[in-house]
């Protein structure tokens, strides 16, 4: 058997206005029937400390009553039960939110998202009928009818403002602040007598803006009450404007940052915050209004009324300075000397024959006379290379598109997108993309030729074997003295490049001889003494590596003049890019592609330098 409720009451009831005028209509949370909310004070969102218990919802014809649980375990809860028990605390209350209502603040329909304890509601039908059992046992406890139609009410309307920023529970609407102010005459001057509409309404344009966005960090409470003591019926007003504290109601929407900012920006454009946040509701998930009953806000003397606790709600909005945003991307400076430095086709199908006349059955012969002479031997190497189509795709909402207005956002797209696509075929082209033969994305490596895999007949493998406690200045004069040995093999055109990770370039520059003195004062000497034209530093190069023989290979450098490798594309298989719009989903589409093929096509015209850890 479940355990015994503590005590219930109702937590709204229809058809009786409440004190900012609303009236909340039957069946207006019918749907809320059987659910379970937090029971928790005052409204009070902020520390998980404020929660009570629990309360089991059940529909009425007159309204939501509650079976409510306190959680004994904790010294809130007890507390709170104490106080429900001696009839110190007397009120029930509801925040609720999508709610739906018509112009008259007819409530029709909405979702409870807590009831709390408060020391006064904005509802008058909402209290606590069924006081707790005074048994030890548990046994049926007495009842006690515990009204407060007599007592004061409070309320809190919350709205949601698009200003808001780390806030996103609810929403201020600026045009429907409740204000509650009922002092005599005697009681309050002139300015006091003023309402909130009253005063923006007597600002400039520039003022209520200002306003505006102020408003949606704070949350405007006034609450009106009576004591009903011996002190002769005086009414105090409760106020606690622009208070951070007072704006944790907001946490129930959960507006993202990047959320309220679209709205922020969008104000302009719709003519003020509230059309901006009506415009995004839908989009957002939000629907109607947020209904807060019976939010308490203390208030002492000696703070003002009308404070402004963060002036830097009133500083200028910060300015970008990079607009378009600025891309964090890898080190990119390699790509273009790729891409240009090879040599290009106008087909795509390339096919390369060789005849290899390096055996000595090839060789010239002598002659003696009277012996037959023989037939020269050689082999005929070929092989076919095939073109594969390299895409980059993107899309965005046709509504995204329009209202980015700071930059073109679509030729910040499309820049991207031909940066990205550059990037991955110029690394395909050195070292492949890294990707498993089984990946649908992978770049075949018999479609570009990646020179670090290519067969040994284009691509000389050279391998260092390091002892496991080399140093770097072991390991880079080891790689030094590879690269030279190793162009004796060199067959390829002209002077290579040496391409290579900045580790490997910083090593071989902080080489030093028996005194101290750096042996390579610069990069253009580290070149001359490899016997390369140049080292140019690629990033993708960093931590690739080879499983060979089961020996983990580790690559060091790429030694290749690129003229000898040949790229080809067939008419219309350059790159190109499209753009489309897809009328159901309201998308912006772009394709960016090219169909090309890539291999060495003289044998020898490439050095590989590989590390690995010396067998011991």
């Amino acid at each position: 058997m479940g355990k015994t409720r503590d005590f219930g009451g109702y937590a709204t009831r229809y058809n009786i206005k409440c004190a900012d005028g609303r009236t909340i209509r039957p069946n207006a949370f019918d749907d809320m029937d059987g659910e379970t909310v937090p029971l928790v004070w005052d409204h009070n969102h902020k520390s998980p400390l404020n929660v009570l218990g629990h309360a089991l919802l059940h529909k009425r014809d007159d309204g939501v009553y509650a079976d409510l649980y306190f959680n004994e375990e904790t010294t809130q809860g007890a507390n709170a039960k104490a106080l429900v028990k001696n009839g110190d605390v007397k009120a029930l209350s509801i925040f609720a939110n999508g709610l739906a209502q018509d112009e008259a603040k007819n409530v029709m329909h909405g979702v409870i998202r807590e009831v709390s304890l408060v020391l006064a509601g904005a509802n008058p039908g909402a209290f606590i009928d069924t006081a707790m059992a005074h048994s030890i046992d548990g046994e049926d406890p007495d009842e006690a009818i515990i009204y407060m139609t007599e007592d004061p009410i409070t309320h809190s309307f919350y709205g949601i403002d698009s200003a808001a920023t780390e806030v996103d529970e609810s929403n201020i609407d600026e045009e429907e602040i409740v204000e509650h102010s009922d002092k005599k005459d005697d009681e309050s001057d002139d300015k006091d007598d003023e309402t909130y509409g009253d005063v923006i309404a007597s600002m400039t344009e520039k003022q209520q803006k200002v306003v505006a966005e102020l408003v949606a960090r704070a949350a405007i409470k006034s609450d009106e009450y009576d004591n009903n003591s011996d002190d002769k019926g005086e009414k105090e007003m409760k106020h606690n404007v622009f208070d951070n504290d007072s704006a944790s109601a907001y946490v129930e929407h959960g507006l993202t940052k990047d959320e309220q900012k679209m709205i922020i920006a969008d104000a302009d454009r719709y003519g003020s915050l509230k059309q901006s946040f009506l415009a995004h509701s839908e989009e957002l998930g939000i629907s109607g209004d947020v209904l807060m009953h019976g939010t308490d806000i203390e208030y002492s003397e000696d703070k003002q009324a009308y404070m402004v606790n963060d002036p830097s709600f009133l500083f200028p909005e910060a300015k970008a300075l990079n607009n378009p945003p600025a891309w964090i991307k890898r080190d990119t400076g390699w790509v273009s000397g790729v891409l240009s430095g090879t040599k290009h086709v106008p087909f795509s199908r390339i096919k390369s024959v060789f005849a290899d006349i390096t055996e000595d059955e090839a060789r010239a012969k002598g002659y003696i006379k009277g012996d037959k002479k023989l037939d020269e031997v050689f082999t005929l190497l070929r092989r076919s290379t095939d073109p594969q189509t390299i895409y980059k795709h993107q899309s965005m909402d046709r509504d995204d598109v329009i209202d980015i207005t700071d930059f073109d956002v679509v030729a910040w797209i499309k820049s991207e997108m031909r940066m990205m696509l550059d990037e991955e075929i110029a690394r395909a082209i050195l070292i492949g993309d890294g990707k498993l033969t089984s990946d649908r994305t992978h770049i075949a490596h018999d479609h570009i030729r990646p020179i670090w895999l290519d067969d040994d007949l284009f691509t000389i493998k050279t391998l260092v074997e390091l002892a496991a406690n080399a140093t770097d200045d072991t390991k880079a004069k080891a790689y030094i003295r590879a690269a030279v040995k190793a162009r004796k093999n060199y067959k390829g055109s002209g002077n290579p490049v040496f391409y290579t990770t900045e580790d490997v370039l910083t090593d071989m520059l902080l080489l030093e001889d028996n005194m101290g003195h750096r042996l390579y004062k610069s990069e253009s000497e580290v070149a001359s003494a490899m016997r390369v034209s140049r080292i140019v530093t690629v990033q993708v190069m960093e931590g690739q590596s080879r499983t060979v023989d089961n020996v983990t290979r580790n690559l060091v450098g790429i030694i290749v003049n690129l003229s000898d490798y040949t790229v080809g594309a067939d008419k219309g298989g350059a790159v190109a890019m499209f753009d489309d719009f897809d009328i159901d989903y309201n998308k912006q589409k772009y394709l960016i592609e090219t169909r090309c093929s890539g291999a060495l096509t003289v044998p020898y015209s490439a050095i590989v330098i590989e590390s690995a850890v010396a067998n011991s």
